[in-house]
């Protein structure tokens, strides 16, 4: 073995080769930051043009290539909160708020030296258990994945923060959607609603898209504000990147813990990376200290997930290469370049073209040292994008947006899915209802059928007794249990009792209107799916009686509101009384016909009122962003942010997507964010230009027929976009 190691590095190193697979890692970190693409769009670009090439320059070139998207996603999710691949969704969590306060180098640091290390101990288990795991795997079967489902599921508890019935009732109305779509066991058409668009379920890109990135352009535009809103931070200290990298040192062991998990995860097959890194930022939040800091811009949220994104890599190259059994789309695409160069994986890969193994092993690990070393010179560029101004930024990113997420199945859908999940998730953002246990919902929720299905049909009761699924379970248990247990505890530990706390009825508000919303969109769900055979409602009225129930129980506990302790009411009265104090100071400073500095200080006077009151009233949600405009004001700018966009769709429809995108990125920047006419109009026409010349010259994207196409046939034959 050593000696086909050996002779495999010799044979990576060569200049050419070298080359070579540093072409697929620019390549590879260029496809990475646009949203919407990623290694299987690469791959499936570069495969055609490997074919008079050896096996050896092919796989540096492919594997060169896919290695480091899950380096360079990190960069969007960090800046824009727009997750590059939905990989770096958990990524989104922790890694935006750090670039809001101006440490977007210390975040990139973390994260490529996480990612380095990540991705290095994939290739390394790579190495050592490819004959270890070819008996381990063989007793993976369906009944263990669908334990892995379960246990995926349980970590909607740590996923919602202070919420977590709220994130019980989001993530079983995440699995209802994943269950839109045509039933495989009896064909019947679920919720499709008489739309071709949904019988292949709902697109995971587009609806990330909608959930994470929409939601923080729209807080972008409203506070007027730039990514980084700590005037300079960004860019004022070289060294920031350095601290992340020493973050990342520090923190060493949370980095193997999440490297071996997302390896051994990404091993089995059928257990996507979307899934990987949500249950690697789990258990990072169920294993460290002080885990109320995650989700709020700690450090260690982003070293787990980008630990584990990259670490999977090599983890589904284990099942491609030993069983030919590929772990997901993109190694599907890898096995297909593996028999077209002659390879034919399984035991022949671990003896007759063991040097080929261990090139790819070699590949893996030089890819990621290229791809790091690459990202950790440019930080300082990529992270000047977060002082950039709203005017400037949000329409470029827009167009960005609906073009990576038209790319998912290139249909009209795609961009309506988007739009309507932005409008929710920003809905939500704005009620503290939880985000990511409804993109773990949707993601888990066909895999869960499919093996429930399959496992109950194979082992029937007896799926229970076998000892991997025991395990699974009891650990599952244990991460929905185990914080109410301690709950308990430290509540009998401080002496409260249930006479202290003295409980009335409150009005409806917005929170209580959107849960009443979501009820009844599980009610007529329930409705319409009663007349299914058994097999195919099964799932869907599980999914749907367990959000109408957790629904309820949120409903419950908004209408019924706990009067603050004593202390705390005083507490809050001080701070008022402080702030317009503070406020009352500012407007005797300000000059008499200063008038914005007068309404400033009444509005921090209000800001603070306000949340004074709705602490009090909303024990159960979270408050981390004191608010600092008017609702009026927020509620208008929000509402023509989405009008914007939704006139952007409707627009695309009449005239075409790519025109209609240069006329939304010329109008928002002009009038929405008052950029001069002269820069307005450069930076649209630049963009739709760059846009042109990736999508349409590059990737040969097929453009949706639009009205005017339709009536003049000429136009749509001059270029193919309208």
């Amino acid at each position: 073995m050593g000696a086909a190691a050996i002779h495999a590095l010799t044979l990576v190193l060569d200049p050419l080769r070298l080359a070579i697979m540093l072409g697929g890692v620019v390549l590879g970190l260029a496809l990475g930051v646009v949203p919407g693409l990623g290694g299987i769009v690469g791959l499936a670009l570069l495969i055609p043009f490997t074919y008079h090439l050896d096996g050896y320059t092919a796989f540096a070139l492919l594997l060169g290539m896919a290695a480091v998207t899950t380096v360079s996603d990190f960069i969007p999710a960090v800046l824009f909160g727009v997750p590059g691949t939905v990989g770096a969704a958990a990524t989104v969590l922790d890694g935006h708020p750090l670039a809001k306060r101006g440490e977007a180098k210390r975040a990139f640091g973390a994260g490529y030296a996480s990612s380095l290390a990540g991705g290095i101990f994939g290739a390394l288990l790579l190495a050592v258990a490819i004959p270890v795991l070819r008996v381990v795997v063989l007793y993976i079967g369906s009944a263990e994945l669908l334990a892995l489902c379960i246990f995926g599921l349980s970590m909607v508890a740590v996923l919602s923060g202070k919420a977590p019935i709220k994130g019980l009732a989001v993530a079983s109305f995440g699995l209802m959607l994943s269950l839109i779509g045509s039933d495989p066991q009896t064909g019947t058409l679920r919720w499709t609603f008489g739309s071709l668009y949904l019988w292949d379920h709902l697109p995971l890109v587009p609806v990330t898209l909608g959930i994470f990135a929409l939601p923080e352009l729209a807080e972008m535009a409203i506070e007027r504000s730039s990514i980084s809103r700590a005037d300079g931070a960004v860019t004022g200290k070289p060294s920031s990147q350095w601290q992340g990298v020493l973050d990342a040192a520090r923190h060493w062991w949370l980095i193997l813990r999440c490297s071996g998990l997302g390896a051994l995860l990404g091993a089995v097959p059928g257990i996507g990376s979307a899934v990987i890194d949500w249950m690697a930022y789990g258990h990072a939040i169920r294993t460290e200290k002080n885990a109320e800091n995650f989700g709020k811009g700690d450090i260690r949220g982003v070293i787990a997930a980008e630990s584990s994104n990259n670490a999977k890599e090599g983890g589904h190259l284990i099942p491609t290469v030993a069983f030919g059994m590929p772990a997901g789309a993109s190694m599907a695409l890898l096995l297909s370049a593996f028999i077209m160069h002659g390879f034919t994986p399984g035991p022949e890969m671990l003896t007759k073209h063991l040097d080929v193994t261990y090139a790819i092993i070699w590949t893996l690990t030089i890819s990621h040292i290229m791809g790091a070393i690459i990202c950790l010179s440019g930080s300082g560029l990529f992270s000047r994008l977060a002082t950039v101004r709203v005017g400037v930024l949000i329409p470029l990113v827009l167009g960005i947006i609906f073009l990576g997420a038209f790319n998912a199945s290139q249909s009209w859908g795609d961009l309506c899915s988007m739009v309507l999940f932005g409008f929710i998730g920003w809905v939500m953002r704005r009620l503290n209802w939880p985000r990511p246990p409804l993109i773990l919902g949707l993601v888990l929720g066909s895999i869960f059928e499919r093996y429930y299905f399959i496992s109950n049909e194979i082992y029937g009761i007896h799926l229970f007794t076998r000892p991997i699924v025991v395990g699974v379970l009891l650990a599952a248990l244990w991460v929905v249990l185990g914080p109410s247990i301690r709950g308990l505890r430290r509540a009998a530990k401080e002496g409260r009792r249930a006479s202290d706390m003295q409980f009335r009825i409150r009005r409806l508000d917005h929170q209580s209107l959107f849960t009443i919303v979501l009820i009844c969109a599980v009610l007529a769900g329930i409705w319409t799916a009663s007349d299914w055979a058994f097999g195919a409602k099964l799932m869907p009225m599980t999914a749907a009686c367990a959000a109408l129930f957790f629904s309820c129980l949120v409903l419950i506990q908004q209408a019924v509101a706990r009067d603050v302790p004593r202390i705390e009411r005083e507490f809050m009265s001080n701070a008022v009384a402080a702030a317009s104090a503070a406020s009352v100071g500012a407007m005797a400073v300000a000059p008499a016909g200063d008038a914005s500095a007068n309404a400033l200080a009444l509005n921090r006077t209000a800001s603070a009122t306000g949340a004074a009151e709705s602490r009090s009233m909303s024990p159960c949600v979270e408050h981390d962003e004191e608010p600092s405009l008017p609702i009026a004001t927020v509620r208008a700018r929000g509402l023509r942010f989405f009008f914007a966009i939704g006139g952007a769709l409707a627009l695309a429809w009449l005239i075409g997507l790519l025109p209609s995108l240069l006329v939304m990125m010329l109008l928002l920047a002009r009038f929405e964010f008052g950029e001069r006419w002269r820069n307005a109009i450069v930076l649209s026409a630049a963009m739709t230009v760059a846009l042109w010349l990736v999508f349409d010259l590059i990737f040969s994207t097929p453009w949706p027929p639009s009205l005017l196409g339709n009536l003049v046939p000429q136009l749509r034959a001059m270029g193919g976009l309208v």
